[in-house]
C-alpha cells in the first residue's frame, strides 16, 4: 500500500498539522521495511515534527531498536534535541530500553547533554525506575555535568518515587543531601531543596525511610520536612522524621513572619496528631 501510493505521486514528506511525518509514524510504530520504503524515496531523518522532535527522538522514545538503527544508518544526529532540549537519548532514557541506549552511545551520544529544563538522560532513567538504564549512565554521566545542572538524580527517584532506583544511587555514592539548586528550587512555591522533600511531599514513607536511613538531614528545606507531613495529616511519616531528629518546635517564615508556631497551626483540630507532636517533644510552654 505504502509502495503503491508513492509511486502514485504521494510526497513522502507530507505533514500533517502538528508537522508530523510518515517517517515520524514509521519510526513510533516501528515498521522497519515502511521505514526503508520511505528513506529509499527521499524520506529525511532531519525532519523534524511540531516540537522539534526527529524520527530518532521518536523511534528512541518508543523503544524501537530495529528503527533507531535504521536511521542512524542513514544519517540521523544521535544528539540532536528537541525544541525543549530534550536529547534523543533522554528520549531513550525514558522508554528505558536498554538496546536504544546502548546503541546510542555506540554511536556517540553524549549522556551529558542537559535539557532547557536542566535534566540529564540519568535524572529521566532514575525517575521512570528503569535500572538497567540507570546502571549503564551512571559510570558514564560526569560529576561536572550533573553539578551544572543543579540537581541530583536522588532528587529524581525520590520525586517518581522509584525506591529501586534511590538504593541504586545510594549504593553508588550519590549525596542524600544533595541540594537543588537556586534556579530549580525557584521552579518551586515551597522552595524546597531536598531529596527528603520530594519523598515526604509525595507521602512516600518507603523512599523517605531510605533516605534518613542513609543520612538524610530533616532541616535543609525552607519549610521542614516534618511541618508538610504535619500538614498533610501523614502519621506514619511524621513518627519516622521524629525518629530521625525532626525538630518540630520549627517555624517557617519564608511566606509570613509570624512567631505563633506552624506545626501547632495545622494541628489545631487534630487532637491525634497533636498528641504526636507533644510525645514527640513539642514544648508548648514555649509558645504561650
Amino acid at each position: 500500500m505504502v509502495l503503491s501510493l508513492i509511486l502514485g505521486g504521494a510526497f513522502v514528506e507530507q505533514v500533517c498539522l502538528t508537522k508530523w511525518t510518515a517517517t515520524h509514524e514509521a519510526a513510533k510504530v516501528g515498521c522497519p521495511a515502511v521505514l526503508m520504503l520511505l528513506l529509499r524515496h527521499g524520506a529525511k531523518v532531519t525532519s523534524t515534527n511540531g516540537h522539534g522532535v526527529t524520527p530518532l527522538g521518536v523511534a528512541a522514545e518508543n523503544g524501537n531498536t530495529e528503527a533507531l538503527e535504521i536511521l542512524i544508518q542513514h544519517g540521523g544526529d544521535v544528539n540532536a534535541q528537541a525544541s525543549n532540549g530534550d536529547s534523543v537519548l533522554f528520549d531513550a532514557a525514558g522508554s528505558g530500553n536498554l538496546d536504544c541506549i546502548k546503541l546510542l552511545l555506540e554511536h556517540g551520544a553524549s549522556p551529558n547533554v542537559a535539557s532547557y529544563a536542566c535534566q540529564l538522560p540519568i535524572h529521566r532513567a532514575a525517575y521512570e525506575g528503569h535500572i538497567l538504564a540507570l546502571r549503564t549512565l551512571i559510570p558514564i554521566t560526569t560529576k561536572r555535568a550533573i553539578r551544572l545542572s543543579g540537581q541530583s538524580p536522588v532528587h529524581s527517584a525520590a520525586d517518581g518515587g522509584q525506591g529501586e532506583s534511590l538504593a541504586l544511587l545510594i549504593q553508588e555514592g550519590y549525596d542524600v543531601n544533595a541540594l537543588l539548586e537556586k534556579h530549580i528550587s525557584e521552579n518551586y512555591d515551597d522552595l524546597r531543596k531536598t531529596a527528603l522533600f520530594f519523598a515526604v511531599s509525595n507521602g512516600d514513607v518507603t523512599c523517605s525511610e531510605m533516605l534518613l536511613e542513609a543520612g538524610a538531614q530533616t532541616d535543609l528545606d525552607p519549610l521542614r520536612c516534618i511541618l508538610v507531613a504535619v500538614r498533610a495529616e501523614r502519621y506514619e511519616l511524621v513518627q519516622l522524621l521524629l525518629s530521625y531528629g525532626a525538630d518540630v518546635n520549627c517555624y517557617f517564615r519564608v511566606i509570613s513572619n509570624t512567631v505563633f508556631p506552624t506545626a501547632l497551626q495545622y494541628c489545631l483540630r487534630d487532637h491525634v496528631m497533636l498528641r504526636l507532636l507533644l510525645n514527640g517533644g513539642y514544648q508548648a510552654y514555649k509558645h504561650v
